[in-house]
């Protein structure tokens, strides 16, 4: 049953409540929460894979996968928080001498933003649902969440809110920090809510982009952290082409049918050279050969791949070269089109298809990849397959304009929970330049204050010169890190 606008209040002020009394926690604490959920979730992984098995289609060694990610990911935001570097705690001893003047003493760190809705995922029921990376980087920040369950698998997301509210509740937590609603008239009323100061996302560009209207247009508008796809082209020079075409097709094939394509960094398009279509169908088809299809996760999505792919095959200028079909199982489908026709038809590389469907592009000179790539919208990933002595150099700098994330010689599908990940891009990849994943995603939900004049016992204690928490500080323009352990790695 759907949660009322009525009930979507009551969690939400009682979430703001959880948020004043956990807002100021020392890092050790708020850490002992993470890991309290991670138990939890490790405790119950036997029966939530099965919800999720017999909910999303998705397979067993798979979605056992995406728990262990999603226990480690909140044990490395654990790690991450102890040693405060989050907080940017700034102090600025007061200076007479100080270049421009005198300048007062100033001390600034960041603060949680409050209570944070978070909207989940349908393709990974674990790493971005209930308590995947909006949720965990949110409660690291030291944020309250309130989580909008997709509608693919609400016994998943009930079962897994379950398990989380009593984890936090035993590791002493206050209650209503987290809390779980269902339903489109409690997603919409969630946006609205003026306790609420920001929203994480992840899903279609459709659905994001009406909740990011509707967040901007609130007469407070608020943060909102939208991951919404792309078609993650990869290009292939032609020395690459001509030294290793059958790996790279092999490679192609693997990543574009991983998950049944129902990943957000599958690579949507291949820019290869023309003259091989021949070739290169008949490598396709055997990299493709014994590829066994299962069920997309619903109905609604496998319509949506459907008029998606069908939208790009209707073009005259687009052939099938590997000829997949719309039964409840899709064999894979690899369309075909060239350079021109593209220059033509931008919107050809433009259109993703969510699903085990990609674009090969055929161009005929490689000086054509610049321009090639100018007309694409953000991605969140972009690819390069070159070989060493290939100057690539203006390519890869508009990449770099264009998407979060440039790969060399590699395939865009696997994004791994690191310090230095970035899982975001221009829009349309993303609603904002930040990232999602690794430990980075925490930032989005803090902002900085800056404390002047301050007697030192009301400073904050992240900015006070006996610094109690033990966390990094820069001190007049010096990084202080105090050594700790446990770093997960």
């Amino acid at each position: 049953m759907s949660t009322s606008v009525d009930a979507l209040d009551r969690k939400v002020e009682a979430a703001h409540a959880a948020f004043g009394k956990a807002r100021a926690v020392a890092p050790d604490t708020r850490a002992s929460w993470l890991e309290s959920v991670a138990a939890g979730l490790d405790d119950d992984s036997s029966a939530l894979v099965e919800i999720a098995a017999r909910e999303t289609n998705l397979g067993i060694a798979r979605l056992q996968g995406e728990l262990r990610r999603t226990t480690f990911q909140l044990r490395l935001f654990a790690d991450e928080i102890r040693r405060g570097e989050h907080l940017d705690a700034t102090i600025d001893h007061a200076d007479d001498a100080w270049g421009m003047g005198p300048r007062p003493d100033i001390r600034r760190v960041n603060v949680p933003l409050g209570v944070v809705g978070v909207f989940g995922a349908s393709n990974f029921p674990f790493a971005f649902s209930v308590i995947g990376g909006d949720s965990a980087s949110a409660l690291a920040a030291g944020c309250a969440v309130v989580h909008k369950a997709h509608d693919g698998h609400l016994d998943l997301a009930a079962r897994t809110t379950d398990v989380v509210v009593a984890a936090l509740e035993a590791a002493g937590a206050p209650t209503g920090l987290f809390a779980l609603v269902t339903g489109r008239p409690a997603a919409e009323a969630l946006v609205d809510h003026p306790r609420v100061e920001a929203i994480g996302f992840t899903g279609s560009t459709s659905g994001g982009r009406a909740l990011f209207d509707r967040a901007s247009a609130r007469s407070r508008p608020i943060p909102f952290y939208g991951e919404l796809g792309g078609v993650n082209a990869v290009f292939v020079t032609e020395n690459a082409w001509k030294s290793r075409r059958d790996d790279i097709l092999a490679g192609y094939a693997q990543s574009l049918t991983l998950g049944m394509g129902q990943l957000c960094t599958k690579p949507g398009l291949l820019f290869v050279p023309a003259g091989e279509t021949e070739s290169l169908t008949a490598t396709l088809a055997r990299a493709l050969d014994g590829f066994e299809p299962t069920p997309l996760l619903n109905d609604r999505l496998h319509d949506g791949y459907q008029v998606a792919v069908d939208g790009i095959r209707s073009d005259a200028g687009v052939d099938a070269i590997i000829d997949g079909d719309s039964t409840t199982t899709p064999a894979p489908t690899v369309l075909r089109t060239t350079a021109a026709r593209v220059r033509t038809n931008p919107e050809l590389v433009r259109q993703e298809m969510f699903g085990p469907a990609s674009l090969v592009v055929e161009y005929g000179s490689e000086a054509e990849l610049v321009a090639l790539a100018q007309l694409l919208e953000g991605q969140l990933t972009t690819t390069v397959h070159a070989e060493p002595a290939d100057d690539v150099s203006e390519l890869t700098a508009v990449l770099a304009d264009i998407s979060g994330r440039v790969l060399w010689n590699g395939w865009p599908t696997g994004v791994t929970v690191s310090y230095a990940q970035h899982h975001g891009g221009p829009y349309p990849a993303t609603t904002s330049t930040t990232t999602s994943v690794g430990t980075a995603a925490i930032r989005r939900f803090v902002r900085p204050v800056a404390y002047q004049s301050f007697p030192a016992g009301r400073l904050p204690e992240p900015v006070q010169d006996a610094n109690p928490w033990g966390i990094a500080q820069r001190v007049d323009g010096q990084w202080r890190r105090p050594e700790r352990t446990g770093t997960r790695r």
